[in-house]
């Protein structure tokens, strides 16, 4: 039997292994510092991943951190945001689809720091591991990913 096109089109919409066409990801805003070379590489990598992204330079991000509710001890030299989420620092393309996909309830995720290795921090084969860390408006904290 053949289904009636639009019924095949709902269906391949709601599919969960169907993979979202390029072009239909949120755009990331991306906040960053005019002197920092690391975070352009960071939207490149989001870039290359099929992430549309707005960059707005900013001379001092502390608002920007403070209006997302971002605990001081995950900081880093970026902040963005993305369908609500707030991404700060080095966060991998992938983890990003993953919250994105999830919809989990916090307000965000975090790499603290700046781990060598990281998207936007590579250096050769140098590498750190780290922790993707999710955070909540009311400051709870756990650990969403592991790179290696």
């Amino acid at each position: 039997m053949k289904l009636p096109a639009i019924v095949t089109a709902v269906w391949l919409a709601s599919s969960a292994w169907t993979p979202a066409p390029a072009g239909e990801l949120p755009v990331v805003t991306v906040y960053k510092t005019p002197t920092c070379g690391c975070c352009g590489r960071w939207v490149e990598h989001l870039e290359a991943s099929g992430f549309p992204v707005k960059t707005i330079t900013l001379d001092n991000l502390g608002a920007v951190k403070a209006a997302r509710h971002l605990p001081y001890e995950l900081a880093s030299c970026h902040t963005a945001t993305v369908a609500g989420y707030t991404v700060e620092g080095h966060v991998p393309a992938e983890i990003i689809l993953r919250l994105l996909k999830e919809k989990p309830d916090v307000a965000g995720i975090a790499v603290p720091g700046m781990p060598l290795g990281s998207p936007g921090m590579e250096m050769g084969d140098r590498k750190q591991s780290y922790q993707v860390i999710s955070y909540t408006a009311d400051g709870e904290q756990a650990v969403y990913a592991e790179q290696p």
